[in-house]
């Protein structure tokens, strides 16, 4: 435009032409336009010829506030929720994991890298400071633990499950077992007893009467689950386990053995043979390749990815989760997304962010110099020919 502006401001002197004078007009003020956004665009990243012009180079100027307006906006127009939520609505990380873990290479490099990441962990691990955590944790729990009401209502469960009569059963059998086995036991006793005057006998026939009545009464019990004794022996049973719970004197008692059997010195000792024992067990179940830690984990993710695969309450269940976790978490932490947009920006150096602003829409710029030069050519014109035809 300038080329052409000096062209025709030469040929007017030589040749006053009329046609010159449009042409001169509008390489004129296109020329202006070309400079004016060359100015503009340039002053948003640089200072124009190196001039220090005020209001130039805005953009290192303004990196803060470039940074708090651009996580302003993406925090307002891409994390909204009404933005987020069909997005989170088309999650199905279900589908993706199971078809991920029926493969066998993911499935075992999935294994693997667990055990390397749980085995570094072991191996780091300080004894003595687990030592005294699983001491410590002993101690804790031993504190609230009540033996008396633990066994009452253990005893109460078995009365409930009707379990103890297997055992009655077993003792009634075992009894009248023993009966029939020692009879002449019982004829030596009975004649030990007996008045000299008795013939013996007598004395023997009182003893076979005798092992006769209890291996038959103890039958009865063996076969008969209604038995009277049964139902006497339950209540009795039952009322020790209420006896046991309520009862302070066995409470003192089994705290007494608890204080005893869980002393400072004995407590470390506990603590430090089921560390040793289970370190040594995780590190030998975790190095080895078939080992049976492995190959249980191995079995559950199988099984884990083929209800992946079939079972859509789990798929939905699963989904549902991860949705309703991500959604609440993206918007928990909206603000820190914002957070992070605007310190990144702000931390990067004025002239490093000016130039790779300049990088991205430096090309699309050069359209607005192009655009400025026709617009302004073409203003410049019309203001010609209203100049020259009404003026």
């Amino acid at each position: 435009m300038a080329v052409i502006f000096i062209a025709t401001t030469i040929l007017e002197k030589r040749n006053p032409a009329h046609w010159l004078g449009y042409i001169r007009a509008f390489s004129e003020a296109a020329m202006v336009g070309a400079l004016a956004d060359w100015f503009a665009v340039t002053a948003l990243f640089h200072h124009p010829l190196g001039l220090k012009i005020p209001h130039t180079n805005l953009i290192e100027k303004s990196k803060e506030k470039i940074g708090d307006n651009l996580g302003s906006f993406v925090v307002s127009n891409f994390l909204s929720p009404q933005n987020i939520r069909p997005y989170i609505q088309k999650l199905k990380v279900s589908n993706f994991l199971g078809d991920w873990l029926e493969k066998e290479k993911n499935a075992e490099a999935l294994v693997d890298n667990l055990s390397e990441i749980i085995l570094d962990i072991v191996k780091k691990l300080e004894n003595d400071a687990v030592v005294k955590f699983i001491g410590n944790k002993a101690k804790e729990m031993s504190n609230d633990l009540k033996i008396n009401e633990i066994l009452g209502n253990g005893i109460e469960y078995i009365l409930q499950k009707n379990d103890h009569q297997k055992l009655i059963t077993h003792l009634s059998s075992q009894i009248k077992n023993y009966v029939l086995e020692n009879h002449k036991m019982v004829s030596d006793r009975v004649k030990k007893e007996s008045y000299r005057l008795i013939p013996s006998f007598v004395d023997e026939k009182i003893a076979e009467k005798i092992t006769s009545g209890l291996s038959s009464y103890f039958e009865e019990v063996e076969n008969d689950p209604n038995h009277s004794l049964r139902k006497e022996i339950t209540l009795k049973i039952l009322d020790f386990s209420k006896d046991l719970k309520e009862n302070p004197k066995y409470e003192a008692e089994f705290n007494a053995l608890k204080d005893d059997f869980l002393q400072p010195e004995k407590v470390q000792q506990y603590a430090q043979d089921i560390w040793n024992s289970l370190k040594k067990t995780l590190i030998e179940e975790l190095s080895l390749e078939e080992s049976s830690l492995k190959n249980y984990v191995r079995k559950n993710l199988a099984e884990f990815s083929e209800n992946l695969s079939t079972d859509e309450k789990l798929q939905h269940k699963i989904d549902h989760w991860i949705r309703v976790t991500a959604y609440k978490y993206i918007l928990r932490n909206t603000n820190k997304f914002g957070e992070l947009i605007s310190e990144t920006v702000g931390n990067w150096q004025g002239k490093e962010l000016s130039q790779k602003l300049e990088l991205e829409v430096g090309k699309d710029l050069q359209y607005i110099r192009i655009n400025g030069t026709l617009v302004g050519g073409l203003v410049g014109l019309l203001i010609y020919i209203l100049g020259h035809f009404f003026l």
